[in-house]
């Protein structure tokens, strides 16, 4: 589970053949552990994210085709 307060970075990801966007990408600090987050509401970890970008975070999104 992430908490919002280790949150280092945290990057929209796009599916490769139609840019659809896919699942969040997310560093977690003090773990080191990369985390694929589902665009899904009732998943916590999505809402902790919705929680650290309300709070300022700023999530990277290169608008698919990386």
């Amino acid at each position: 589970m992430i908490n919002k307060n280790e949150i280092q970075t945290v990057e929209l990801k796009y599916h490769l053949f139609d840019n659809t966007p896919l699942y969040y990408h997310v560093v977690v600090e003090n773990n080191n552990l990369d985390i694929h987050v589902p665009l899904d509401e009732a998943n916590t970890d999505y809402q902790e994210i919705q929680e650290w970008i309300a709070e300022g975070g700023t999530v990277i999104d290169n608008g698919g085709g990386e």
